[in-house]
């Protein structure tokens, strides 16, 4: 017995040491790690600091050189700037209604879709998600001329419906990603409920959808993005000034305001607000969301 305790005492000292031995190794691979994410997040705030700097700062420090980091005075006119030369209240509001109802569009379908990908069991079903997964592969200039000519023959040119009506019939990203997270669900889940005499149906809303809710914020944050900066697709229906989004109205601005180079900044960073604060507010459900949704193929 003490030979034992012996030997159990000695291998705790060894691995102990084995311990002390790679802890300055897993230090400086943590350094490294933490060290090149922040070089990372400094190259991409960059842009968007020198974006609030130039809209904030006074017009004699714009162009010296070397450039000036810091403004001497914070000057918060040039945000009513682009509300003087253009009706950017209302485009804001366009781009608002857009991105609600592509939101809602895309987390509603992909839902079902996703949820019958991955759990309902029906003839074709693998083909059919082959045929979603191509469609994904499939660039959209190729369908662009077809697509713009059905709509002008359905008249829905200079509205929101060629922007909205087609996220409502399921994108192939979202589908995509629901479907792998509705997979890592177990499926005696699924079957306890069919047990209990619930509905495919009735399964998607009581069981399904609570436990989805960070893959469906992930959805969500990637819908409103994909909405509120989508430039082409309202540049190619919407030709009335007072149906423009902020995206193709900053580019209009960009014609006006192109010599107060403050203003145009500061409605580029207005323009930019609402996703940033989307994705601070919702960061927690859109990293879990991503996570999960990778959790299993």
């Amino acid at each position: 017995m003490a030979s034992i305790d012996a030997f159990v005492r000695a291998d705790r000292r060894a691995a102990s040491r084995y311990r002390f031995l790679r802890r300055p190794k897993e230090f400086a691979q943590r350094c490294v790690l933490y060290v090149a994410v922040l070089i990372g997040a400094v190259a991409f705030a960059i842009p968007f600091y020198w974006m609030v700097r130039t809209a904030v700062m006074p017009s004699q420090e714009v162009y010296l050189w070397p450039p000036v980091w810091i403004p001497s005075e914070i000057q918060l006119q040039h945000f009513a700037a682009p509300f003087r030369a253009w009706p950017f209240e209302r485009w804001f509001l366009n781009s608002g209604i857009v991105a609600t109802l592509t939101v809602m569009g895309a987390v509603a379908s992909a839902s079902l879709v996703g949820y019958g990908f991955a759990c309902l069991r029906f003839p074709g079903r693998d083909a059919l998600f082959l045929i979603v997964l191509a469609s994904m592969i499939l660039p959209q200039q190729v369908v662009l001329i077809p697509t713009y000519l059905l709509f002008v023959n359905l008249k829905w040119n200079n509205t929101f419906l060629p922007l909205t009506v087609p996220v409502w019939l399921g994108p192939p990203f979202f589908i995509f990603l629901l479907r792998q997270f509705f997979m890592t669900i177990p499926r005696e889940m699924l079957e306890a409920a069919y047990i209990d005499g619930c509905s495919p149906l009735g399964t998607f809303f009581r069981i399904m959808l609570p436990l989805s809710l960070p893959a469906l914020g992930v959805c969500a944050i990637f819908a409103f993005t994909f909405a509120w900066n989508d430039f082409l697709y309202p540049l190619i229906y919407l030709t009335r000034i007072d149906l423009y989004t902020v995206a193709i109205g900053l580019r209009l601005l960009q014609g006006m305001l192109g010599r107060n180079i403050q203003a145009l900044m500061a409605a580029a960073t207005l323009g930019a607000l609402p996703t940033i604060l989307l994705f601070f507010l919702a960061q927690r459900y859109f990293v879990q969301g991503i996570v999960i949704t990778g959790g299993k193929g």
